[in-house]
């Protein structure tokens, strides 16, 4: 176990990601790891509807003292992006509260310093690229070695604990990308610094917004527009990409059109286009497809092969 510092007053983390990339088993996984180097640590996601490529983030505190704390993390020391196309996205508010004393960690083949000049960002900023299906495990890696008080032993503990469930194979796998990163950060660990301490008596309320309570023949929900959800750009959300391949397509179109949850797959005389505005990436329709004529594909190699041509 390492010897805590002297006086640190607390970690305060936030994993920004999209719904299916496991950010929230990725704070648990950092959470139980600084537990079993002595810390007090809380652990909690937060997002909305449970859907897959929809922005959401966790957070994790850790102290030698007990957490008084609670909610959301408004002032983080290190803050974590799973999907660097989340860090444009206002709805994701990857850089609600930074400021030069926070540290950025960007899963991006992109460099540091490309994002610092991007952003405007006073801080630091490290970037990483991983496999997107490990990028859970390779995040909380190297979190763990840039915080510093997290030695590989505990983080490879905690990953067998919180996956026990998912199997010796799956834990394996998972524990590689985590020691890789945490081997990539070794040059930069214990970069993260523990934020002030924040005082209850400073707390601000804030700007509550009373409503008058009405019957519910007049505060039901109304529709006051139609076709107004076409507005909504879901399709940014999406981290992977269904592609129909028209020479394998036998024209079964009430299939894929049918069970897309979303209508996203228009159907123009009996062929089958998906609307990549709308479609979230749940692939739902790769699973349905009775000749496999659609296939998932990496939504950024998508878009680097559409500037190509």
């Amino acid at each position: 176990m390492f010897l805590q510092r002297e006086g640190v007053v607390m970690y305060r983390i936030r994993f920004h990601g999209r719904g299916g990339q496991g950010m929230k088993t990725a704070s648990r996984i950092l959470g139980t790891a600084f537990f079993l180097e002595g810390y007090e640590v809380q652990d909690a996601p937060r997002y909305g509807a449970e859907r897959r490529g929809a922005p959401i983030f966790a957070y994790v505190r850790a102290d030698n003292q007990p957490i008084n704390e609670r909610g959301i993390i408004s002032q983080p020391d290190l803050v974590i992006v799973a999907d660097d196309s989340l860090v444009g996205l206002p709805a994701a508010a990857v850089l609600a509260g930074v400021d030069e004393h926070t540290l950025l960690l960007i899963s991006s083949a992109e460099s540091g310093e490309m994002w610092q000049d991007r952003l405007n960002f006073a801080g630091e900023i490290f970037t990483m690229p991983a496999e997107a299906q490990f990028v859970g495990a390779a995040c909380t890696g190297a979190a763990a070695c840039l915080l510093g008080d997290i030695s590989p032993v505990a983080l490879e503990k905690a990953i067998r604990e919180e996956l026990a469930d998912l199997g010796d194979a799956v834990i394996e796998e998972n524990i590689v990308p985590a020691l890789t990163a945490y081997k990539r950060m070794q040059p930069y660990r214990g970069r993260v610094q523990t934020g002030i301490a924040i005082n209850a008596n400073d707390y601000s309320k804030p700007g509550w917004i009373d409503l008058p309570f009405e019957d519910a023949r007049i505060s039901a929900p109304d529709i006051h527009a139609s076709a107004n959800s076409v507005e909504v750009r879901t399709g940014l959300w999406r981290t992977l990409r269904p592609v129909i391949d028209y020479q394998r397509c036998k024209g079964c179109w009430w299939i894929c059109s049918t069970f897309c949850p979303d209508g996203a797959i228009p159907v123009r005389g009996k062929i089958p286009e998906i609307d990549y505005d709308h479609c979230k990436g749940c692939m739902i329709c790769v699973a349905q497809c009775p000749t496999h004529a659609i296939e998932a594909v990496s939504e950024r190699l998508a878009q680097e092969q559409e500037v190509l041509s």
